[in-house]
């Protein structure tokens, strides 16, 4: 699965937050200041080209739909960070967070409890 530029990951999260949509309301469900109609339509364009959106012709519109699911795309990007910036361990993913005080108490032993969940299995 490609890498999504920002441009293409802020239309994504647009489609997978409305559903399928026109460029048109894409645009107007993105932050201000949002991009011109133009650059819109090329970019959900270029996500059709690599597979993350598919469209349907209604009369002589096209309406977009994630072909990608968010929690798909979460998960890749997810291992994709742990290999590129933490040799693949995810205790050191972890524990980067837990030295900079990033991930609060209850947040740490909801994740005890998920890894005592996973031990028993």
């Amino acid at each position: 699965m490609e890498r999504l530029t920002r441009a293409e990951e802020e239309v994504m999260q647009v489609l997978w937050r409305i559903g399928p949509a026109f460029v048109k309301d894409i645009r107007q469900a993105m932050p201000k200041p949002r991009p011109a109609i133009t650059t819109v339509s090329t970019i959900v364009r270029i996500l059709e080209a690599k597979g993350f959106v598919d469209h349907e012709v209604l009369g002589r519109s096209h309406r977009y739909s994630a072909r990608v699911l968010k929690a798909e795309y979460a998960h890749r990007s997810a291992r994709r960070l742990l290999k590129d910036y933490f040799a693949g361990s995810p205790q050191a993913l972890v524990s980067s967070f837990i030295e900079r005080a990033d991930i609060d108490a209850r947040e740490l032993e909801a994740l005890i409890a998920l890894l005592k969940q996973q031990r028993k299995r």
